[in-house]
């Protein structure tokens, strides 16, 4: 007898397929945080630097966003709620200092 109740692990871990989800190749936004964020460590004082600053927040904001509200299973909803406020923390938090 199969029943069709999930467990707990199950709806943490597994996406609709029933794949395990933990890790997954990155797409557009995370992709162009990455490339942003090592070009900010080559032109650290121009206003390039503050463009790719913007272009980094702006697509790890967006990949956060989007794995909290599309994200295969709650692990990966979680992660992205994490990211999100992270980065909007961190964020806030270099602006008060300043």
């Amino acid at each position: 007898m199969q029943t069709t109740e999930s467990s707990l692990f199950d709806k943490i871990f597994r996406d609709s397929n029933g794949n395990i989800v933990i890790a997954q190749p990155p797409n557009l936004p995370l992709i162009l945080w990455g490339v942003a964020s090592l070009l900010k460590l080559i032109f650290t004082s121009s206003q390039i630097n503050v463009s790719l600053d913007v272009i980094a927040f702006g697509a790890i904001f967006t990949w956060a966003w989007e794995e909290l509200f599309q994200g295969v299973n709650y692990f990966r909803r979680a992660l992205g709620l994490i990211v999100l406020v992270g980065v909007v923390t961190s964020r806030i938090l270099s602006y008060s200092i300043i």
